[in-house]
């Protein structure tokens, strides 16, 4: 090993074959996402059913994802974007554990040999096939090809080690489990895959350069190395999602030191359930019986941690809440989206469901401020009308928060039903936006020229714009709840309102007519003011309409949206 040229082919076959590995890991996991974010967004439904249900769907999307931290990195998205809460998220990282060992169970066996195979079918796959879909699951065959290349060239690299002083020294040192454990820790923090510190694991014991007792003590530290990756995600993110983060710290901390002191007892059940070779000797045996002992006790740990936490998901819950209390809310906080968060944007489908929640979010203070929009309008001075006009700030900072995000996720490779809610949702949020600023500027300039001209409105007439304005909310507040729920039914009925809303305007219209005969002061500017109000809250329920539409008819072309909308608001 005192050869220059040796040394770097050492190095060089060690850390190559790494970043092949990670690179292929990498590969794999953005097109599995892709692949499977929809499926995904739909177990998420099944979350809420019960504790080992939750446990169940984190082992089922982390072996699809092949990671732990990538499904804790998806859970604090999934809580930032409001799809789920943190006390739904502890079952999942506990079923997560029990996920990563699916790949610890694959690299054990000799699936080296395929890996030029796998890059070579892949690659072509994706290069030739039109569909996006059939494109991702070449890149999925490319990146798992690369992973077992890099473990080939691993393996190649790492048989000078068996005569190399500084390494065998070090050997000698991981015969202390807690020294393992913290190397095993630090090195999966460093390159953020417990799944490529494993693949590290099998690749030297089929080298004979490591025991199983002090594989399992590395893997056992590699357990709490990949909470890393979690808590820089979950820095900058609500409070519910910084917890999910320390849950997922707790229980790998704890999971991995329940099992220090009984690490020989646990190799000895690993060697029992694994194959054994009794026609082979020495390395030729080892090589061949190790990387699935290391698979069997990875998957052994696992699960018995998993069945110990599981029936603690409340009192942990509170735990966390306990550790990480809530704190204030700023004023400015309104100003600011809470459920965009740029780590889902990998997942299209995932984030398209954040924007979503973010627009009934500025729904609810678009709502919120027609609700007191007609009052003000009637009766309200001028400072209680320059405040609400001051609320529609927060309408459209959200809204360009929204169109920000979704012109990220445009850049992402979306199939075309996400690419037509994309701008259905586009179309949503600047119906609310134009909604506010209906009442912001239109309103409120009507409401200063009703003071101005000292036009007081009689309450006979006040009750009959009282009513109009009352079916006009309760038109947005279906709309949202159709938004939200994806219900097309009730988005129809809100596009049915049409026929009342018409009729309604035209008793008001009779009405007007007959007051402006009436023996009045201060008629005709009483006139124009009313007929003003009716008009303004006209032209925001044909926007309400607009919107209950992108609900009910999701493949309507952007080009007609537009028509409709010179149409409608006019």
């Amino acid at each position: 090993m005192n050869n220059p040229f040796a040394s770097l082919e050492l190095w060089g076959g060690l850390f190559g074959g790494l970043a092949l590995f990670l690179f292929g890991m990498d590969i794999m996991t953005k097109a599995l996402k892709l692949t499977a974010g929809d499926h995904m967004r739909d177990l998420l439904a099944h979350f809420t059913r019960n504790r080992f249900v939750g446990a169940g769907m984190g082992a089922i999307i982390t072996s699809i994802i092949q990671s732990s931290s990538v499904t804790t990195v998806l859970l604090v998205g999934f809580i930032s974007a409001g799809i789920m809460s943190m006390s739904q998220s502890v079952p999942v990282i506990i079923g997560a554990n029990i996920g990563t060992t699916i790949t610890a169970q694959i690299l054990a066996f000799k699936v080296t040999k395929l890996a030029l195979l796998l890059i070579a079918i892949g690659f072509f796959l994706s290069l030739v096939a039109k569909k996006s879909n059939w494109r991702q699951y070449g890149l999925m065959i490319l990146g798992l090809g690369l992973v077992f290349y890099g473990m080939s060239v691993m393996s190649d690299g790492m048989k000078p080690l068996r005569s190399y002083d500084p390494f065998i020294n070090l050997m000698i040192t991981l015969e202390s489990p807690l020294i393992a454990v913290i190397i095993g820790a630090a090195f999966t923090a460093i390159i953020q895959s417990s799944s490529a510190t494993t693949g590290i694991l099998i690749v030297m014991s089929g080298q004979g350069l490591l025991g199983l007792e002090s594989a399992i003590a590395l893997t056992l530290g590699s357990n709490i190395g990949t909470c890393v990756t979690a808590g820089l995600a979950s820095i900058g993110k609500p409070r519910e999602a910084v917890r999910t983060a320390v849950v997922h710290i707790l229980f790998n901390v704890i999971g991995a030191f329940l099992w220090i002191s009984v690490i020989p007892q646990l190799a000895d059940i690993a060697r029992s359930l694994s194959p054994v070779h009794n026609e082979l000797n020495g390395l030729a045996r080892l090589a061949v019986e190790s990387p699935r002992q290391i698979a069997n006790a990875h998957t052994i740990f696992n699960l018995v941690n998993a069945f110990l936490f599981i029936g603690f998901t409340t009192q942990i819950a509170r735990l966390v809440e306990w550790l990480i209390p809530d704190k204030p809310i700023r004023i400015d906080e309104d100003l600011l989206p809470k459920f965009l968060d740029e780590s889902l944007l990998t997942t299209p489908s995932i984030a398209l469901e954040a924007v979503s929640r973010e627009i009934i979010r500025m729904g609810t203070f678009t709502r919120n401020m027609l609700d007191e929009s007609m009052p003000l309008a009637l009766t309200g001075n001028q400072l209680e009308v320059r405040k609400i006009a001051i609320k529609d700030k927060i309408i459209d900072s959200l809204h360009h928060h929204i169109i920000e995000y979704l012109s990220m996720i445009s850049s992402s490779d979306l199939n075309n039903l996400q690419s037509k809610r994309l701008v259905n949702l586009i179309q949503i949020a600047n119906g609310l936006e134009r909604i506010g600023d209906r009442i912001a500027v239109d309103l409120v300039v009507s409401s200063v020229k009703r003071i101005n001209e000292n036009v007081i409105v009689s309450r006979q007439t006040a009750n009959v714009l009282m009513k109009f304005h009352h079916e006009v909310v309760k038109a947005l507040d279906n709309a949202l709840i159709a938004v939200s729920n994806g219900d097309k039914k009730l988005a129809k009925n809100v596009r049915a309102m049409k026929g009342e809303v018409a009729r309604m305007n035209k008793e008001i219209t009779r009405h007007e007519i007959q007051r402006l005969t009436a023996d009045a002061p201060n008629r005709i500017a009483t006139y124009a003011r009313e007929v003003e109000i009716v008009d303004i809250f006209d032209n925001i329920f044909r926007i309400i309409r607009r919107i209950a539409r992108f609900q009910t008819n999701p493949k309507k072309k952007a080009a007609k949206s537009k028509v409709e909308e010179k149409t409608e608001t006019g």
